[in-house]
């Protein structure tokens, strides 16, 4: 069968392809791509520079060995290529071809990248279901209910150092939590009432972030879809399930995806209330640590950080639908 247009068909192509309003808006458009492309050359030279830069250098300093002292000479050394030992040093805890001793900074990564996947999935589970609740609240008409909105703000606009000295003091032995309810708890002092306590003082500080977004999301859905629903006799769960679920879906999975990227860099408020102590350090307060003994040796902990981070975040962009600009393209294709 031929594929070939009708002769008509063909001239009224062609002629539309030479008209000359028609090569006037395609000279157009591509001015205004070149333009484009030259108001965009400045910000993105400056995002080489500012993220791009900094992650290959660190990347190069992770194949090198830190400064130190030469057993074999006594003297004290630069250093020099290391090939993956830094790497070795942390995913196989091997201290100069060795098991790293209990206590050392090498000893502690598996740890440290339990505690931080622990905090994250924990602390984001809480402000998920706490934020949905609180959005669905915020979305209704109700009398003071932008007082409500701002109140709800407060805990995240307070910086995150005030925050931790906050709960830190809430925390301590003779503080607010223990008179309360009448225990002798060192909250900070042990291993599994510290970590609830930094859990308890980053699910208040952050649950208003994860109601935001929801409630940004919740606000796109029309009314007209629920007043639909309660004509066909649909009961609240129903609407529930079957309604704002499906229809905030999008805006919750990128309100999840920007949390479990913050929580997996926590460290300002572990480390405020517990200097990392007590099994609550987090890979974040490990690159810090190690910072003070050898940079090269940070810089591979802080590349395995950033692949860790950059994997979670492709698994929820890819797999678990948190794109929310190709959502937005292909909706506006259709």
């Amino acid at each position: 069968m031929s594929t070939k247009l009708p002769e008509r068909t063909e001239t009224k192509a062609a002629e539309a392809r030479h008209m000359p309003g028609r090569e006037s808006a395609d000279r157009k458009q591509v001015t205004q791509g070149r333009w484009a492309y030259t108001l965009l050359t400045p910000t993105l030279i400056l995002l080489a520079v500012v993220i791009i830069y900094p992650v290959v250098n660190a990347i190069i300093m992770s194949f090198q060995k830190d400064a130190g002292l030469n057993p074999a000479t006594g003297f004290f050394e630069e250093g020099g290529p290391a090939g993956f030992d830094n790497y070795a040093h942390w995913l196989f805890q091997q201290c100069n071809g060795a098991a790293c001793p209990p206590g050392t900074l090498g000893a502690q990564f598996w740890n440290s990248f339990g505690t931080t996947f622990f905090f994250t999935a924990v602390t984001v589970a809480f402000e998920t279901v706490l934020g949905f609740w609180m959005a669905v609240i915020m979305a209704r008409s109700f009398r003071g209910r932008s007082a409500v909105r701002a109140a709800v703000l407060v805990p995240w606009a307070i910086p995150t150092a005030v925050t931790a000295k906050l709960w830190f003091f809430i925390f301590a032995f003779d503080g607010i939590a223990n008179k309360l309810f009448g225990t002798q708890i060192l909250w900070t002092g042990s291993e599994w009432p510290a970590k609830w306590a930094i859990i308890i003082a980053d699910v208040w500080k952050t649950t208003p972030f994860m109601a935001l977004l929801i409630l940004a999301g919740l606000q796109l859905i029309p009314d007209e879809v629920y007043e639909a629903a309660k004509v066909d006799g649909a009961s609240s769960w129903q609407r529930f399930t079957q309604i704002t679920l499906p229809l905030v879906k999008p805006a919750l999975m990128v309100a999840v995806l920007f949390r479990v990227l913050d929580a997996l860099r926590m460290f300002d408020l572990p480390y405020i209330m517990t200097q990392g102590a007590n099994n609550t350090s987090t890979l974040s307060i490990l690159v810090v640590d190690q910072i003070r003994q050898g940079f090269n040796s940070a810089a591979a902990l802080s590349t395995i950080t950033f692949l860790v981070i950059f994997i979670v975040a492709f698994i929820f962009v890819r797999f678990l639908g948190a794109n929310a600009v190709g959502a937005a393209t292909s909706s506006g294709r259709k």
